[in-house]
């Protein structure tokens, strides 16, 4: 239960520190500190992770920047395809699910590294398919952005219930990609996709008994609190340097993952 405990707390400080992506970190944790496999450790890491973008979703829409209808449709979209991925986990060999989701973690280490060297420019944004409208600041709705959203969505979903992990990794940067929003916006947009989604994903595996809660609850009360103590220090010390040592960290753990797979 400690060990779960402080698992959970080393997840939220990485949440509040690199934002909606540093959760895909509290699988490959619960699979070393705990010896649960990917499929175990995933609605475990669902629960604490959706539990702390809940929180980051509350305090997104109480400064206003969430765009709650974009994040409705997307969460319906990945609602729809968490069964199907929480099916594929069961159905899947153990080693290959886990070298699918060390490769996926070296995706996202690359990508945050290259990101956080050069980050990328918001020049093209007005050619986005969703854009705001000047008046109110609501997106403009139309098919191609509704569809690019509700793609990404699918997407997401699917990762939830195959790898546990709610795809922040994927929503930022299709929010960044499809959307004009700046990227505080984006990131508390995301979280509340996450939320969402992480929720009914936990509540597919509870019904199909798929939790181990002496493991989960001190998991998510760790992260919980992770992502309150973790807040205040973003401020001050979040940056490329920190970007860059979540990528490097995240690139070690994704290799340790595949030799754990095969030895």
């Amino acid at each position: 239960m400690l060990t779960a405990a402080a698992l959970g707390l080393v997840v939220g400080l990485i949440l509040a520190l690199t934002g909606a992506g540093g959760g895909i970190l509290a699988v490959p944790l619960l699979v070393f500190g705990t010896g649960a496999g990917v499929a175990e450790a995933g609605p475990i890491g669902l629960l604490a992770v959706g539990m702390a973008a809940a929180l980051g979703a509350v305090l997104g829409l109480r400064a206003g920047i969430v765009r709650y209808r974009a994040a409705l449709l997307i969460a319906a979209a990945g609602m729809l395809l968490a069964p199907a991925g929480l099916w594929a986990a069961r159905a899947a060999d153990a080693r290959w699910l886990g070298v699918l989701f060390a490769l996926t973690l070296l995706y996202v280490a690359f990508r945050t590294y290259r990101q956080a060297a050069a980050p990328a420019s918001a020049a093209a944004r007005g050619q986005a398919p969703c854009v705001r409208s000047a008046a109110d600041g609501r997106f403009v709705w139309t098919r191609p952005c509704a569809r690019a959203l509700g793609l990404s969505g699918a997407a997401a979903g699917f990762l939830s219930g195959l790898l546990g992990v709610v795809g922040g990794f994927v929503m930022v940067p299709a929010l960044q990609r499809y959307t004009d929003l700046p990227i505080k916006s984006a990131v508390a947009t995301s979280l509340a996709v996450i939320a969402i989604i992480s929720g009914a994903g936990v509540a597919t595996a509870a019904a199909q008994g798929a939790i181990d809660w002496p493991t989960a609850a001190p998991f998510a009360a760790g992260a919980l609190a992770g992502m309150l103590g973790g807040r205040s220090l973003a401020a001050r010390i979040a940056g490329p340097r920190l970007q860059k040592g979540f990528a490097l960290l995240s690139a070690l753990v994704a290799l340790g993952m595949i030799g754990k797979a095969f030895i």
